[in-house]
């Protein structure tokens, strides 16, 4: 089982602005009160450059952090509990055309459905509102910015 960045930010008494509702195939758990320390994975997406430390605290021996945030500052850890945990760190990359032609063919093949994926749209000449609300409403999940209408 994977613990979400979310539930350890919920952990620490930070403030979450986004949704626990909607996931599909794994189980969001309720972080009051977590004390494990045996996951093997830990996914972070959040992008808050202050949480490693705290992700390396839940990990098994042997586990791994993929970090896939966007991260505005340096990432930093303490390095003595990592080394303990013998911790693997993954950093995602960004798309690539494989990537793309990849997830195409499983939706293709009905294997991926992304039902409900896409919750908001803007045109583009309303990018800078939609950044904001992409990155600040709790509810838009992912934005489209539509660049039919640019000349």
């Amino acid at each position: 089982m994977s613990l979400h960045y979310r539930q350890l930010v919920e952990l620490k008494g930070i403030e979450v602005k986004g949704r626990r509702a909607g996931a599909d195939g794994y189980t969001v758990i309720d972080p009051e009160g977590e004390t494990r320390r045996d996951y093997r994975l830990i996914c972070d997406v959040s992008g808050a450059v202050g949480l490693l430390d705290t992700l390396v605290a839940h990990l098994a021996p042997g586990g791994c952090i993929v970090l896939a945030g966007f991260y505005q500052e340096p990432v930093s850890f303490t390095f003595p509990p990592a080394f303990m945990r013998e911790a693997q760190l993954r950093i995602s990359a960004e798309w690539q055309q494989e990537d793309l032609e990849a997830v195409v063919k499983l939706v293709a093949d009905g294997r991926l459905d992304l039902d409900g994926l896409i919750t908001h749209r803007q045109p583009a000449a309303h990018a800078a509102p939609a950044y904001r609300q992409a990155f600040g409403d709790m509810q838009c999940l992912k934005m489209i910015l539509d660049w039919r209408s640019v000349q």
